[in-house]
């Protein structure tokens, strides 16, 4: 079961250059989300400092309780152990077969058997697909078994958060979507709380219950994946729907002659594409934390763009998700 994440006023300089601050934010518990935002905004460093591997110049990050990041070592330690982080590369050890990989936590972290280790170390190899392949070494495996090794890496300890680092980075378009669908299902599974950083414009838009986007040195906007889909705030808008119009240049952000350029030219940032239906679990199960299609717009008063919520295979997810609700209400009795 994940625990929520609450982060105050959090601010990250090196020497002069100021990564981020101020940026306040809370991940739900058991919750979904995804971190966006051009290339050096920082994204991996706040992954970092969450974790407690770098020290914010000032804020807290709330954590059952506790501030982890005005505690002291015993206790950030502890804290720690709260987390399992699947790295850009898996970070796995070359020399070693996968199942050493994922095997490393629980020889170094805990007092458990060889037998207890094993009996660990295959269910998670099962959870991420793997069986068969735990005795290659990573050098022999494709980059998408050594993200899923690294992945079952950071589930052995059972962790509540689990931190993904661009996960999709150095796949192709079809390993990602497979990815992202270990990534759902595995959340229907265990429960924990999930943080993705990504550019991956279509795992945003698909995967997470909750979306924020890092620009300029701060948290542009944090919330539920209807409202960032549905906004109109400009770069926002830019960045989910993947256009050269608005604030973000090809040097992070567009200088002042740019911006007025495309003033004069009159460039229309065009319609909100609609929204996609959120990825569901395999075989039709409803994750706990899941919301249904459509509640934060119909809440908010948010009228979605038209052909929003209907698949590929033209199902409309409005209609869909209650029949899917009701089928699971009627089996549970």
């Amino acid at each position: 079961m994940g625990v929520e994440v609450v982060v105050d006023g959090l601010t990250k300089s090196f020497g002069r250059q100021v990564i981020w601050e101020d940026v306040s934010l809370t991940l739900p518990a058991g919750e979904i989300s995804v971190l966006l935002g051009p290339s050096g905004t920082g994204k991996s460093v706040f992954l970092k400092t969450l974790v407690g591997l770098l020290r914010p110049d000032r804020g807290h990050i709330w954590i059952d309780g506790h501030d982890l990041a005005g505690c002291g070592e015993d206790r950030l330690y502890e804290l720690r152990r709260l987390f399992g982080v699947l790295f850009q590369d898996g970070a796995l050890f070359g020399s070693m077969s996968l199942y050493d990989n994922i095997a490393f936590p629980l020889r170094e972290h805990t007092k458990k058997t060889e037998a207890q280790i094993r009996r660990i170390v295959m269910e998670k190899i099962e959870l991420v697909g793997l069986v068969g392949a735990e005795g290659k070494l990573p050098g022999e495996i494709s980059g998408g078994m050594r993200k899923r090794a690294g992945l079952a890496r950071a589930l052995v300890l059972d962790p509540e958060i689990i931190l993904f680092d661009e996960p999709d980075s150095g796949l192709d378009p079809v390993r990602t979507a497979y990815l992202n669908q270990l990534i759902v299902d595995l959340n229907a599974e265990i429960e924990a709380t999930f943080l993705i950083v990504t550019h991956d414009v279509n795992t945003a838009r698909t995967v997470p219950d909750d979306i924020g986007l890092l620009f300029r040195r701060e948290l542009v906007m944090f919330g539920p994946r209807e409202m960032l889909l549905s906004s109109d705030e400009p770069v926002v808008r830019q960045f989910l729907n993947a256009r050269r119009h608005g604030p973000i240049g090809m040097s992070e952000e567009k200088d002042v002659s740019e911006l007025a350029a495309e003033a004069r030219l009159g460039q229309d940032p065009g319609a909100l594409p609609p929204i996609p239906p959120q990825l569901m679990p395999t075989g039709n199960r409803i994750r706990r934390t899941q919301h249904a299609p459509g509640a934060w717009l119909a809440a908010n008063g948010v009228v979605p763009p038209q052909g929003s919520f209907v698949d590929e295979r033209g199902r409309n997810w409005l209609e869909e998700y209650p029949r899917l609700i009701d089928a699971h209400v009627k089996g549970a009795r």
